[in-house]
């Protein structure tokens, strides 16, 4: 921000999106009080909206500052539109990521979601942090003028307003980020666990097998007649008996 003789400068970002993702756009001003010339890389939906609206209802303006101002205006009623579409996603992701069904793929997409939410809502909290930055340099170099300093300060309680939901959004993206995660951890946990104890079951019968299995000359049930049923009982009674200790502890 700076004043030389072709006016005052302000440099301002702007949000808009681009391949479904959120983003800032920097606008440079010049106003003088003949004109105000923009100079942005991209074309932004506020200034289209701003257009839009001047077309549908008349903008009250009385020189460029008056037009600079309602492109602010514009600015937070758009950042505010995005937090208001955040409320709704958050508000579907909250639903999903705790409903007891949702399985590790489902929640590992929801937490990419709450990644573009928390991104989407950086970008919204920068605007409104360059907005205040903005408006408050502007104000002293306006003060002539009580009209348009009455605009500054309601476009400032509008964007310290908003910045108290964005701190909300950051909280509530935190918190499902982490019910998240934990889901998984505990779903991921459950399948160690039945692996872990599929392992215990099925370890006596093994040792039974291996047992039998030995290649000695002398074992006594060798010529035994049923000594073939007794090995497959005792490794099925072996088997069953961690099972039922595992299911009397509250383990499965």
């Amino acid at each position: 921000y700076y004043v030389d003789d072709d006016g005052i400068h302000i440099n301002s970002l702007f949000m808009y999106r681009s391949e479904g993702f959120a983003r800032n756009g920097t606008v440079a001003f010049t106003l003088s009080e003949e004109r105000l010339i923009t100079t942005r890389d991209v074309e932004l939906p506020d200034f289209r909206l701003l257009r839009l609206r001047a077309r549908a209802v008349p903008v009250q303006v009385r020189n460029p500052l008056g037009i600079l101002l309602a492109l602010f205006e514009q600015k937070v009623d758009h950042l505010a539109d995005e937090l208001e579409d955040l409320y709704v996603e958050l508000e579907r992701v909250s639903r999903t990521v705790l409903m007891e069904e949702e399985s590790t793929e489902d929640l590992e997409g929801d937490i990419d979601d709450l990644g573009q939410v928390e991104d989407t809502n950086g970008k919204v909290r920068l605007g409104l942090m360059d907005t205040q930055r903005a408006i408050s340099w502007l104000m002293r170099h306006v003060r002539d003028d009580p009209d348009s300093l009455e605009t500054c300060r309601e476009i400032l309680r509008d964007a310290e307003s908003l910045l108290a939901h964005t701190n909300f959004v950051f909280e509530k993206v935190n918190f499902l980020m982490a019910a998240a995660q934990g889901f998984i951890g505990i779903k991921q946990n459950q399948i160690i666990k039945i692996f872990s104890i599929a392992a215990v079951v099925f370890l006596p019968p093994t040792l039974v097998a291996s047992i039998y299995g030995m290649n000695y000359a002398h074992i006594p049930e060798l010529q035994w007649e049923y000594g073939y049923p007794m090995a497959l009982g005792l490794m099925v009674l072996s088997g069953i008996a961690p099972y039922v200790f595992f299911k009397r502890k509250g383990w499965l």
